[in-house]
């Protein structure tokens, strides 16, 4: 799969299956399709880790078409005992008060209910292994207001389909459908887009003094600004399940690691994965 902003992390999380978005650059993304050159990333989704890693082992590295794709060796010790790896988790996130606005239904309000509860769940899971939990948190910086980084890039990979005016052949043309992000993206001055990756280097900076002396770190996979803050800084990411809500969707949590630290974060999933089996589970009908 391909993500600039969730798009390993959501399907996975919807099926139930184990995904692993690399550090930036560390696939070739050559042959396919560009949203955002600076913030695609290709990484496998497969039916749990060791296949993410058996996988990822034979697609990294440069292949002399990616420009952005870097060689670095790749060695996961499938057995390395985790209580060796410091581990942050987001205390903010994890230990938030739930807040809900008027348009959230009880149905809403009682699955973001369960999710955070199976989040902090994971983490008693992980500490239950002998990982020790360090709380840090993310820059305070407004990460959020950096989003439009993404559509600005997509209005350029796009642009000869917009020009053209075949944009209006795709089916979705509501506010917030592609079709209309790459229209707006044209409005986007360049000086807004290039102030926003110069903030965008200061939020990368801040990661480098916030992960001193950690591995990696635990974060729900939808919480806070930690999904849009690691696509844009390019941190690698580990998405496996943690359980299910009560109408039986599969629910999710996130393992981060710094750059080029896959390693890390495959041994630490597979620990949990190995303890929990969420990923043998499956519903009724495929049993």
């Amino acid at each position: 799969g391909s993500e600039t902003w969730g798009s390993i992390v959501s399907p996975s999380t919807r099926c139930g299956v184990t995904g692993l978005r690399p550090t930036f650059g560390r696939v070739s993304r050559h042959g396919a399709m560009a949203l955002s050159w600076s913030m695609d990333k290709l990484g496998p989704m497969c039916r749990g880790v060791e296949d993410c890693a058996l996988v990822f082992s034979a697609i990294q590295g440069g292949d002399g078409l990616d420009p952005t794709a870097i060689d670095r060796p790749f060695v996961w010790d499938a057995d390395q005992d985790v209580r060796t790896l410091r581990v942050g988790y987001l205390q903010s996130i994890f230990e938030r008060d739930l807040e809900f606005g008027d348009e959230d239904t009880e149905e809403d309000r009682e699955r973001a209910r369960e999710w955070l509860a199976l989040d902090l769940e994971a983490l008693e899971i992980l500490k239950s292994l002998g990982v020790e939990l360090v709380p840090i948190e993310l820059p305070d910086l407004p990460v959020s207001a950096l989003s439009f980084i993404l559509s600005a890039e997509a209005g350029a990979a796009f642009d000869d389909l917009t020009r053209s005016g075949r944009d209006d052949l795709m089916v979705r043309q509501i506010e917030d459908a592609w079709p209309n992000v790459f229209r707006q993206a044209r409005t986007i001055p360049a000086v807004e887009y290039i102030q926003a990756n110069r903030v965008r280097t200061l939020v990368m900076r801040e990661m480098e003094t916030v992960l001193e002396g950690i591995d990696c770190w635990v974060a729900p996979s939808f919480g806070g600004s930690n999904l849009l803050l690691t696509n844009l800084t390019g941190h690698p990411a580990v998405v496996l399940p943690d359980g299910f809500s009560s109408d039986g969707t599969p629910t999710s949590i996130t393992f981060n690691g710094r750059l080029f630290g896959e390693s890390e974060i495959l041994a630490l999933a597979r620990a949990y994965q190995e303890a929990t089996g969420f990923h043998l589970r499956h519903p009724e009908a495929f049993r």
